[in-house]
């Protein structure tokens, strides 16, 4: 994703702003507002700032994985 985007984008919800976290680091590409507990999602390099997209940091990976 371009870092002159990363400048502009904003928490849709707060205003505030976002951390941007990635593979290998992180499991997924996303958003993260730290304010909201909210990760919004990186799609094929472009970021879904609906808020019935994100997830809460409460929704754990693992939850969703089969067992």
């Amino acid at each position: 994703m371009d870092t002159r985007l990363l400048e502009l984008l904003v928490c849709p919800i707060c205003k505030g702003p976002l951390e941007y976290q990635r593979p290998p680091l992180h499991e997924r590409a996303e958003l993260v507002c730290l304010a909201d507990r909210l990760a919004f999602p990186v799609r094929d390099g472009i970021p879904v700032m609906l808020e019935n997209e994100a997830r809460t940091f409460e929704d754990s990976p693992a939850a969703d994985a089969p067992k």
